[in-house]
């Protein structure tokens, strides 16, 4: 934080709450550098409370004996890729490349094997390119975002297996 608040800093912090608003983000994450060993960081979060509901249509009606009472009465949940233990979610908000330039190959495809540590997409923000590295060694088993999508926060990116 710079040494002394000053109002400049007060109406940079307003204006960022006000961009972040205008523009449905729900974070920004700003540094301002005055000089040496001084700085203001500023990180502003907008946190609803929002339930969304998502409506499916009724499945089709099928008689067919389960194989086991156990089968029965297990209904089938729907996967949430965020909570799959292979997730690699967004570390930030921005917008995802599949490929280090336009026209250029794709940092993996889904069937790549992958090692820890390699770049698999990259997340702009704020003008500046972040590469986002496998959590893991494995196989990509899905690739959730498009390239050239906006991500938020911890949105799945893709499974890895």
């Amino acid at each position: 934080m710079s040494k002394q608040t000053t109002e400049t800093d007060v109406a940079f912090i307003s204006a960022l709450a006000e961009l972040l608003n205008r523009n449905d983000l729900t974070e920004l994450s700003v540094k301002r550098e005055y000089g040496e060993d001084d700085s203001l960081e500023v990180r502003v979060v907008k946190q609803a409370n929002v339930v969304t509901v998502a409506a499916a249509a009724p499945a089709p009606v099928v008689h067919q004996a389960p194989a086991t009472a156990a089968a029965a009465a297990a209904p089938a949940a729907p996967e949430d890729p965020a909570q799959h233990p292979g997730a690699v979610t967004s570390p930030m908000v921005g917008t995802i490349y599949l490929s280090p330039e336009p026209g250029s190959a794709a940092f993996v495809t889904v069937g790549a094997t992958v090692s820890a540590g390699q770049t698999v997409l990259i997340i702009e923000a704020m003008k500046t390119m972040n590469h986002i590295p496998a959590p893991k060694s494995g196989v990509v088993k899905r690739i959730l975002v498009e390239d050239g999508s906006p991500v938020e926060y911890g949105a799945p990116l893709m499974i890895i297996e």
